[in-house]
């Protein structure tokens, strides 16, 4: 990818970022209470701007990184598909 561009995805993840973090932590509910599901719907969106983040770092992609970013993404969403698995999958990362 060209530099200029991927500097400019990644300057505009950074922000997003910074804004997701930001609401996740206005964010109230706990487990259980009605708003929930968009607090977790908050915390998946933060998840995949730290696999973008991990995408589009300078070098190698680290494994150990996008583990940890695919293993929070499909855990996270495995309550909003659930009977899919993805939990049982996303522990497969960790499993050897």
């Amino acid at each position: 990818m060209d530099e200029t561009i991927n500097n400019e995805i990644a300057m505009l993840g950074r922000k997003a970022h910074e804004l997701t973090e930001s609401a996740y932590r206005r964010h109230g509910s706990t487990r259980g209470d009605p708003g929930w599901a968009e607090k977790q719907r908050i915390l998946l969106a933060d998840m995949a701007l730290h696999l973008l983040q991990t995408a589009l770092r300078d070098g190698e992609l680290s494994v150990d990184e996008l583990k940890q970013n695919l293993y929070a993404i499909l855990t996270i969403s495995d309550q909003f598909i659930p009977d899919h698995g993805l939990k049982a999958s996303a522990d497969q990362f960790y499993a050897r």
